[in-house]
């Protein structure tokens, strides 16, 4: 998979991308991240890529030029599936859709600043908006960071273990099951008798319980979804 990330600040994506698995996935060539800096297409030696709103306000808006002459030359070297605008009223970013965009060859994401970017590219360009949550981040890298890794690790290969995304939170709707590791007994708390007897299916049984028990007390909400 190859993603590529349109940012006024290419180097807050620096350290997200540089270690843990992500950077392993690079290593194995299973993903290409590459980041842009705007500035590249500003318009004047100012390095202007912002201007004042029309009609007043507090604020200010990226400009339709360099947004577009970036996204159309970046077009004549690569055909995306998807051109993503990350901006609070997307839609909320969600495992389905990171299921969904993993599928994917190329990936071209905007990070948005100030008040977001002029409407008539969101118009003629975006094909997907995403939010990653209700509130207003300061400009949508760490949102970009946060897409690039939920979908990242699902590509074949990343994972040592390639099941092990499988039984992450809020695949099939529901939240993951609880976890111990060594040792059996901590401070008198003891590890579950039933993860201990080495019964596979009687473990997964358990688990699966473990879930829907979680999901109706924290988060309901998604067995409303199904």
């Amino acid at each position: 998979m190859h993603i590529d990330i349109i940012t006024v600040l290419p180097e807050l994506l620096e350290s997200p991308f540089n270690h843990s698995i992500m950077k392993r996935a690079q290593e194995k060539g299973l993903l290409t991240v590459q980041t842009y800096n705007l500035r590249k297409w500003a318009i004047n030696k100012h390095m202007q890529i912002d201007d004042y709103q029309f009609g007043g306000g507090a604020g200010m808006v990226m400009m339709c030029e360099p947004l577009a002459n970036a996204i159309d030359e970046l077009q004549q070297g690569r055909k995306y599936d998807e051109i993503i605008y990350l901006t609070p009223d997307g839609k909320t970013f969600n495992q389905k859709t990171a299921n969904h965009l993993s599928l994917f060859n190329n990936l071209l994401l905007i990070c948005g600043h100030y008040k977001g970017i002029d409407e008539r590219i969101r118009e003629q360009y975006v094909t997907m908006e995403i939010s990653i949550g209700d509130y207003v981040l300061s400009g949508g890298e760490l949102a970009a960071a946060i897409v690039v890794d939920a979908i990242g690790r699902l590509l074949p290969g990343v994972l040592s273990d390639e099941t092990s995304a499988l039984f992450d939170s809020f695949q099939d709707n529901l939240l993951a099951p609880p976890v111990y590791t060594r040792p059996a007994d901590f401070r008198g708390k003891k590890v579950p008798e039933i993860l201990l007897q080495g019964d596979p299916k009687k473990v997964e049984e358990w688990r699966h319980e473990q879930s829907l028990l979680r999901t109706k007390t924290r988060r309901p909400d998604l067995l409303d979804e199904e």
